[in-house]
C-alpha cells in the first residue's frame, strides 16, 4: 500500500498522478483538458454515456432489427403511430415544466404584472420560427398518421413503407427537440441580460 505522498502511473494517458485523495482531482482534470473526459470523475463519462444509451434505445424503436426484413405485420404500423404519440408526449412532459419555471423566474426579475407578464412572453412561444417549426411538426404529424392508417388497413403490409413511416417519426421528434432548444436558447438569452 502506497502512502498519501506517492505517486501512480495512469496507464490510460502515461502521465503520473498523485495516488489516493488527490488522484481523482489532478487526474479528473488532466483528463478533461486533454481528452475533453473524466474516468475519476464520471461526470462527463455519464454524461455521454446518458446521450449514447439515450440514441441507442430511440435508434432501437425506430429501426428495430427486422425493419429491412421484407415482412411485416399491420400492428406495427400503429405501433409507430403510437410511438410518435408517446415521444411527443415525454418530450413536451421533459421541457414544459423547466421552460415554465424559467419564464416564473424572469417574470420575476423584470418585476411584470401578470398582463405584462402575458404581452412580454408571447415572443418566448410564438414567433416566425417557432411557427416554422410548428408547421413542420403538423405535416409530419398528418403524414404519420396517414401512413399508419394506411399500413394498418392494407391486405399486405408494405415494410418499405414501415421504413419510411419511421423515418417519419424520427423526423418529427427531431423538429419538436429543434423547437425546444431554440425556445430554451431565446429564454436563457434574456434571463442572462
Amino acid at each position: 500500500m502506497r502512502s498519501r505522498g506517492e505517486f501512480s502511473l495512469n496507464r490510460q494517458n502515461k502521465q503520473v498522478c498523485p495516488s489516493k485523495r488527490n488522484r481523482d482531482t489532478i487526474c479528473a482534470e488532466r483528463n478533461r483538458q486533454r481528452f475533453g473526459w473524466t474516468v475519476s470523475r464520471g461526470d462527463t463519462v455519464m454524461a455521454r454515456f446518458r446521450v449514447g444509451a439515450a440514441l441507442f434505445v430511440l435508434h432501437a424503436c425506430l429501426f428495430p432489427a427486422n425493419a429491412g426484413a421484407t415482412t411485416c405485420v399491420r400492428t406495427e404500423f400503429e405501433a409507430v403511430v403510437d410511438q410518435a404519440a408517446a415521444a411527443l408526449r415525454d418530450l413536451n412532459n421533459k421541457n414544459r415544466p423547466e421552460f415554465q419555471e424559467k419564464l416564473r423566474s424572469l417574470k420575476q426579475k423584470r418585476g411584470w404584472t401578470h398582463d405584462e407578464f402575458m404581452t412580454a412572453a408571447a415572443p418566448f412561444v410564438k414567433d416566425e420560427n417557432i411557427e416554422v417549426f410548428d408547421l413542420s411538426s403538423g405535416e409530419l404529424l398528418a403524414t404519420i398518421a396517414t401512413m399508419g392508417q394506411e399500413g394498418a388497413e392494407a391486405e399486405k403490409p408494405d415494410c418499405k413503407r414501415l421504413v419510411e413511416l419511421r423515418g417519419h417519426m424520427a423526423k418529427l421528434v427531431e423538429t419538436q427537440s429543434a423547437k425546444w432548444n431554440y425556445m430554451f436558447g431565446k429564454l436563457d438569452e434574456e434571463l442572462s441580460k
